[in-house]
């Protein structure tokens, strides 16, 4: 049985080197437009995503730039989240990412999970 839900979680594994980072936002802000409460988990190179100036190193054409979609998707609602021995591990804080990043742990997901979110992982 199929059940309704408005909330999607993205999981972001891969950092500015590939091009499914730019994917996987793309589609999160498709998420938004489509109604959506979008939230993005970054763990392990993705982390990467939202170190200030990360982003900057990433576009991938005809997407917009990486910089871009990470800037729309937060200024339409939605919340990014950073693993916590992900940035510990990379030797960052809360000051090396970007305004409005939340390093939380994966009970976040979990709980949004709990509540019938959606998945994706890229």
């Amino acid at each position: 049985m199929q059940t309704s839900t408005d909330k999607l979680v993205v999981l972001v594994t891969k950092g500015i080197d590939s091009e499914l980072s730019s994917v996987a936002f793309t589609i999160a802000n498709g998420g938004i437009t489509a109604g959506l409460k979008v939230s993005v988990f970054l763990t392990s190179t993705a982390i990467d995503l939202v170190r200030k100036g990360g982003q900057r190193m990433t576009h991938v054409p005809p997407l917009d730039p990486l910089a871009k979609s990470i800037e729309d998707f937060q200024n339409r609602g939605g919340t990014i989240w950073a693993c916590p021995p992900c940035v510990k591990s990379r030797g960052y804080e809360q000051d090396d990412l970007l305004d409005g990043v939340v390093i939380v742990g994966a009970s976040a997901i979990h709980a949004e999970i709990k509540e019938g979110a959606a998945t994706l992982s890229f």
